[in-house]
């Protein structure tokens, strides 16, 4: 492996940096240390592009310039760049941060995460501008050289046409819009009896309304219009004007769309690439007008989700079970597909809160991938406990945030506050709906003390409500293992816009201990490293309870029967998509595996008699991985042969409803019932009392 170079720089003296300690803490790579690397030391930096080894610098204000001499040079290695000024340089406990430096400079040393599959959009500039007649008018007369413009017309009250003809303009109402960036699928109801693509804009129907009830936005007020029908002899062979076409609808397709609507027609938390809703703001009109200008082309995407359809949970036999990544989407990416589900990889935008919330790992966060996350943890906080420093490397608390207004938070505190405490470490994730509880039991597993994640005001309910319920369930877990004194408040989500607030509560917390550091590696199946997280709480656990009572939404649980109204029909275990329910061959017999359980609902669903009920809870004992009875009957024999076809249960709830109907108000009809389905065959041909 290539020797990691290190250029690290105290900001003019502004930043605490103890290169010493952390020349010493980077044993596997080389430290250059400077005061100003960017200004009138950079031939420094300039010397490390000779090599071709990693080069991580420990700025980030700095990056364009670096990486603009990196090019200039051929540099052939990895560049990296990791903030340490803002981070930990820029704190009243500065001073004590050179663990927290080390543990930076660790996870900014890894590869990047292997590049996954790539999803390919295209956008020729078809553009449609919805919008009330001046507004859309006036941005299609702006955009029409550089897009392929078409407007639709939502209210023409004042205005008019412009004289040139140089693109298609339709007016309607009832608008329906879907899709994105390449591909808008958009439709109305044309209301106007004018068809504005047919008008040659002569004025003559105008000039011939009596009521004065046609505008030269050429649309008719048809609270003004007395049925004269003047206009449709003056338009003539023309035919742009017809009063049946009330009802008729239009859809076409477009690369783009900008939409001038008070009220956005797509309302999705997250808009799809290639839409842009400004609203009347003449500012924001500009700014969306000017972004997708620049969304003419071809793009790639990674494709940030992985769908493993056989461990989907959403429905068997048109009986609907899970939801949950349904209802968390933000971008309306996933959708109902029959029995599974359908996932947009264009429209989807990398927040991962479908996987982190998914029970079975069907989904699964594939840019970056939970195991690449992990391994960034497991080296952060590796790094951490073995620096030196005067703080030491204890107690270490993760502060979770996302790339774009958590970290633009952090690091106003950096500039104009006291900046972040030494033992808080940022950890930045590409949106905090990919941190599940696998992510946050997984770093606790590997020594944090404490785990914050960093909200804001502006972040969907959807999410919020998602990663609440994963906390809930973690601070579950460490209570029931008695481990809720990691901190008294190992995990926790809490939203401050304010940077006063911000500042106060992160240098309220106080994290004193943590767990010995775990040593597995997070697995691509969620409920693997779930498992490994456990073992190790329990290793180190001062409770060993066996039954842990969990919140409603968690992904293990047991299955309560009411034996009194069980058929034992099975209907259960053929829903089932984990295996936790099994039948017997050779006995009316149902068996439950309860480590296998999603608690995703599909056999409560299933069930004809309501005879089964979810019982959220984590099992410990080996009881848990074995199969147990939950229900079993003394099966039906056949009159005929003895043979057991169907159980006593079963048979007595047939008869009982069956026994009112014509075809079976006879001897002969219900006790055919009661034999096999041979039996019940020979039985007709022997008496020959069916219809032939």
């Amino acid at each position: 492996m290539s020797e990691i170079r290190y250029a690290l720089c105290n900001c003019n003296g502004t930043a605490a940096l103890d290169a010493g300690a952390l020349r010493k803490a980077l044993s596997d790579g080389s430290v250059v240390a400077g005061e100003a690397l960017c200004r009138r030391q950079l031939g420094q930096v300039k010397a490390l592009f000779s090599g071709s080894n990693p080069l991580v610098i420990g700025c980030t204000q700095e990056a364009s310039l670096f990486a603009e001499l990196s090019e200039q040079a051929a540099f052939s290695g990895d560049l990296r760049f990791v903030n340490l000024r803002e981070a930990a340089g820029w704190s009243s406990e500065g001073k004590d941060a050179a663990a927290k430096m080390a543990a930076l400079l660790a996870q900014a040393s890894l590869p990047s995460p292997l590049p996954v599959a790539a999803i390919e959009t295209s956008s020729a500039g078809a553009t449609l501008i919805i919008g009330p007649l001046e507004a859309a008018i006036d941005w299609a007369e702006r955009l029409k050289d550089r897009l392929d413009v078409s407007v639709l017309i939502t209210r023409a009250t004042a205005g008019e046409l412009p004289s040139r003809n140089d693109y298609p303009v339709f007016s309607g109402s009832d608008i329906a819009l879907s899709g994105h960036l390449g591909a808008f699928a958009a439709s109305w109801r044309q209301t106007n009896p004018i068809a504005l693509a047919n008008c040659t804009r002569c004025n003559a129907c105008i000039s011939v309304c009596p009521e004065g009830a046609i505008n030269y936005a050429y649309q008719i007020d048809l609270d003004k219009c007395k049925s004269h029908r003047a206009c449709v002899v003056a338009c003539g062979d023309n035919r742009a004007i017809d009063f049946a076409r009330g009802d008729t609808r239009h859809t076409d397709r477009f690369d783009l769309v900008l939409d001038l609507s008070n009220e956005a027609l797509i309302r999705t938390a997250h808009l799809p690439q290639g839409y842009a809703a400004p609203g009347r703001d003449p500012l924001a009109q500009f700014e969306a007008a000017h972004q997708l200008l620049g969304l003419v082309g071809e793009f790639e995407q990674p494709q940030y989700v992985a769908y493993k359809e056989k461990l989907c949970a959403h429905g068997r036999n048109s009986i609907l079970g899970c939801s949950r990544c349904l209802d968390v989407c933000s971008t309306g990416a996933i959708t109902h597909d029959g029995d599974r589900i359908r996932v947009d990889a264009v429209l989807c935008q990398g927040c991962g809160g479908c996987a982190s919330t998914c029970p079975s790992g069907a989904l699964r966060h594939a840019y970056p991938g939970v195991p690449d996350l992990g391994l960034r943890l497991k080296v952060l906080l590796s790094a951490y406990r073995e620096a030196c420093g005067p703080a030491g490397g204890t107690a270490p608390c993760l502060l979770f945030h996302d790339g774009r207004r958590g970290r633009d938070s952090l690091m106003k505190l950096g500039r104009h506050g006291r900046g972040l405490p030494a033992r808080m470490i940022p950890f930045e994730v590409h949106d905090i709906a990919a941190i599940g509880l696998d992510l946050l039991l997984g770093a606790l597993a590997y020594g944090a003390a404490q785990c914050l994640v960093m909200s804001d005001t502006e972040e969907p309910e959807t999410y919020l409500a998602s990663l609440s319920g994963q906390i809930e369930i973690g601070k579950t877990l460490l209570d029931g293992f008695g481990l809720a004194g990691l901190d008294g408040r190992a995990l926790e989500m809490f939203a401050e816009d304010d940077a006063q607030a911000l500042e106060n509560f992160l240098w309220s917390q106080h994290p004193e201990s943590a767990l010995p550091a775990a040593s597995f590696n997070f697995s691509e199946d969620k409920r693997t490293t779930l498992g490994f997280v456990l073992d190790h709480f329990l290793a180190h656990a001062p409770k060993r309870p066996e039954v842990v009572v969990l919140p409603k939404g968690s992904p293990w649980g047991d299955l309560a029967i009411d034996k009194q109204k069980c058929t034992l029909c099975l209907a259960c275990v053929g829903a089932c998509p984990a295996s936790a329910l099994m039948d017997t061959p050779d006995a009316p017999r149902l068996r439950f595996l309860e480590k296998n359980c999603l608690q995703c609902g599909l056999c409560v669903n299933t069930c004809p008699e309501k005879a089964l009920a979810l019982v959220p809870r984590l099992l410990l004992s080996a009881e848990a991985r074995r199969d147990r009875i939950l229900n079993e009957v003394e099966p039906f024999h056949c009159l005929r042969c003895a043979k057991p076809f169907a159980t006593k249960p079963m048979m007595e709830a047939m008869l009982a409803k069956l026994s009112g109907h014509s075809m079976f108000a006879t001897g002969p009809g219900l006790r055919r019932l009661q034999m096999c389905a041979d039996c019940r065959v020979i039985d007709m041909m022997e008496k020959g009392d069916q219809p032939k």
